[in-house]
């Protein structure tokens, strides 16, 4: 069936949405995974001949594909694309369109006026403007159309507009990017790099199973500065001398300029990168250059899984653990697990690199279906910072003064006075302090300020937190609602909510060490990856103090000076709103104390909380990541959640409360009872309105061997979906926000 002549009717996958394949009259020979012109609706596309027609139409009614072009996917692509369909419930055209994400990779590069970024300008620098400069020097100052500078900065027409006017942005020759050949590098070990004893054990082991082919998984499990990116590459280099192509995944915020200098340093030649925010002619110069097989090694973020891979012989997903890999807005993937079965099907190596890893992997690991190499020496000498815990029952955080209105007003501060004295310490001895606050993704947790007792659901071992709107506390997982108490159940104190930002921190160590230089990262201040390695040299120039910030600081920088890590509130994380929360918080703090002590000398960490007697937060101090992880794998077995049983989240959007209420109503009246499993819902989605929707959510929790999937296809076909609504589905969720 592989092979088709002209004449045959063929059913031809559309990368779109809604798409499951529709018939065509091939007016060429082609074969199962080729490429093809088409119209739908008078709308041109190019889809992929998916398998024999079966439409059962009249054969006068089906039209002739336009064209049929000389490239295509091959057959495991093909199975890939369906089995990943039936785990995530995205149609296979949506997961088509993950792959065919290049509007014009098969016509010729288009004509447009390019600009320039005039760095000699003496314009005002404006926060705009410093994105457009950020989006030129991440594209290594490469002309760009307007199109180009509104994606990737994030700016309006009208900013970039100005910028022309005021020469900011100068006229570029329009023709100086057609060159396809620009990324097509030859790589190879430049021989400046000997591999210690464990190293080599573990690039061995990793090189054996390329060599001998087949499927197989790794886990690269060592802590930070144990040299995991040098036996990787190592890795890269043998599949790549046998002739295969290598991807090389991780976070976006890890592709840093030290990255790709170690990269080139060890392999002679710069990496292709892919991320989100290259311009058109460098994403179709490299998308090509992957079709035709020219382009070998790229190193991206989880989207470069679906570039259009031609003998792939290895994909190592570094950072294993990270949440990034998960993707929400474009259909619900995780882009580890979809590799992981991408070289089931096409039978090749994957390597997984963490110092956290997740639960998933770690019981994949002890259950003998991946393979555990450890790395346990760090690098050059430097020895692992000491962790301790500050308990704010008995170091209660101090009021400071702030000016307001002209006087003097003690506000409550967030700061205990052994923080207080360490930072004082460390800025006296000319060092550097990173406060962190476990923020994002965390709804702010119910706590008695006396005893650290939390609101917390008895089936689900997950915190509950307070819904205004309904007057209760609320279980974002079953549903469980309870009356807020007035005291604590536990000792009689007082109860409250608590949460705590960054610009508040700040304000506070202003007031408390008024000549202390401070920064501000999270999310929301670091606009692109220049925004914060501009941040990463100030700390390493010395320019700043204090930097304040949220997980995105977590990330392997290193710091030489750094050796102060002040934890503002380890209990946020604890007992989150998920039974992921305490796995989360354990690699995030773990990654933090990761950063102090990296340099000459050593580093603390310090965790304020009300709880210090919480085995996540003993295990941290004792820096025993295995014991931890027996804990929550115990409690996680107990409420059967993954790894030990599955969920699929289904979130349901509605412009109005009213139809959204009504429709989820109608799909709980149909729900099917499942054999060792549970329908749980409709409750109200955590962040319940945005952007004028409302959100209602669905959990449906399963026995790990639950066939959950066709059962939830089947329940949501069965009601019909209102206009104005949109129904997401989410398996094996990271986020329950």
């Amino acid at each position: 069936m592989g092979m088709f002549k002209s004449g045959d009717i063929v059913k031809v996958l559309i990368p779109n949405v809604v798409n499951t394949g529709y018939d065509y009259r091939l007016n060429a020979p082609a074969e199962l995974g080729t490429f093809v012109e088409c119209r739908v609706m008078n709308r041109a596309y190019v889809g992929v001949v998916y398998g024999v027609g079966d439409s059962g139409l009249p054969e006068d009614k089906i039209k002739s594909v336009v064209r049929v072009l000389d490239s295509g996917l091959s057959i495991s692509d093909l199975q890939w694309i369906k089995r990943m369909s039936d785990w995530t419930l995205m149609t296979p055209g949506a997961v088509l369109k993950l792959i065919l994400n290049i509007p014009d990779a098969f016509s010729p590069p288009r004509m447009e006026q390019l600009y320039s970024f005039n760095f000699d300008t003496n314009a005002k620098m404006t926060a705009s403007r410093q994105s457009v400069m950020d989006a030129f020097s991440s594209n290594d100052n490469e002309a760009m159309s307007v199109n180009d500078i509104v994606n990737i900065a994030h700016v309006s027409n009208a900013v970039v507009r100005t910028m022309i006017k005021n020469e900011t942005l100068v006229p570029a020759d329009s023709r100086a990017i057609e060159n396809e050949n620009r990324f097509i590098y030859e790589y190879r070990d430049m021989g400046n790099v000997v591999l210690n004893d464990e190293q080599s054990v573990a690039a061995g082991e990793i090189g054996t199973a390329i060599s001998n082919g087949g499927f197989s998984v790794f886990l690269l499990d060592g802590i930070t500065g144990s040299g995991k990116t040098q036996v990787y590459f190592d890795s890269a280099l043998r599949a790549y001398n046998a002739g295969k192509s290598v991807l090389l995944m991780m976070p976006e915020i890890a592709l840093t300029a030290q990255f790709m200098s170690r990269f080139e340093s060890r392999f002679g030649a710069p990496p292709v990168v892919w991320h989100s925010n290259l311009t058109a002619a460098r994403r179709r110069d490299i998308w090509r250059g992957v079709l035709r097989g020219e382009i070998r090694v790229v190193v991206g973020t989880r989207s470069a899984l679906f570039l259009p891979w031609q003998d792939l012989g290895l994909i190592v997903v570094d950072e294993e653990h990270d949440t990034s890999y998960k993707q929400e807005d474009m259909g619900n993937y995780h882009a580890r697990d979809m590799a992981i079965l991408r070289a089931s099907i096409a039978g090749f190596p994957v390597v997984l690199a963490s110092a956290t890893p997740s639960a998933e992997t770690l019981e994949n690991v002890a259950n003998g279906k991946y393979r555990g190499l450890k790395l346990s020496s760090r690098f050059g000498g430097a020895t692992l910072p000491k962790i301790e815990t500050i308990d704010l029952r008995e170091n209660r955080p101090e009021s400071y003064s702030k000016q307001a209105d002209d006087e003097a007003v003690d506000v409550m501060g967030a700061l205990s006075a052994p923080m207080c004295d360490a930072i004082r310490e460390t800025l006296n001895n000319h060092q550097q302090v990173m406060l962190f606050i476990n923020r994002r993704g965390f709804a702010p947790i119910v706590q008695c300020k006396k005893c650290g007792w939390t609101a917390t659901c008895d089936e689900c071992s997950v915190g509950m937190t307070y819904h205004k709107r309904i007057g209760k506390l609320l279980c974002h997982m079953c549903g469980r609602t309870e009356p807020m108490p007035d005291k604590c159940p536990n000792c009689g104190g007082d109860v409250s909510t608590r949460g705590v930002g960054i610009e508040k921190i700040q304000e506070e160590i202003s007031a408390r060490f008024p000549g202390a230089r401070t920064a501000l990262v999270s999310s929301d201040t670091i606009a692109s990856r220049q925004s914060l390695e501009r941040i990463v040299s100030r700390m390493e120039s010395g320019e700043i103090d204090i930097v304040i910030g949220t997980q995105i600081l977590a990330k392997g920088h290193h710091f030489p000076n750094l050796t102060l890590v002040g934890v503002v509130d380890a209990d946020m994380g604890l007992f989150g709103t998920d039974f992921r929360a305490a796995e989360h918080t354990f690699q995030q703090l773990f990654q933090v104390a990761g950063r102090a002590g990296r340099g000459a000398f050593p580093g603390r960490v310090l965790l304020q909380t009300y709880q210090p007697e919480h085995p996540v937060l003993n295990a941290i101090c004792a820096g025993n990541r295995d014991e931890f992880m027996k804990t929550d794998m115990e409690n996680r077995r107990a409420a059967k959640m993954p790894p030990y049983g599955q969920l699929i989240a289904v979130v349901v959007e509605g412009e109005r409360e009213n139809v959204l209420q009504k429709y989820c109503a109608d799909l709980a009246a149909v729900a099917p009872n499942i054999a060792g499993g549970r329908i749980m819902g409709p409750v109200p989605a955590q962040i319940y309105q945005v952007r004028n929707w409302y959100r209602m959510r669905f959990l449906i929790s399963g026995d790990v061997r639950a066939k959950l999937q066709p059962i939830v296809a089947t329940w949501i076909s069965r009601v019909k979906q209102p206009a104005n609504i949109r129904v997401k589905i989410d398996v094996n969720p990271v986020n329950f926000m």
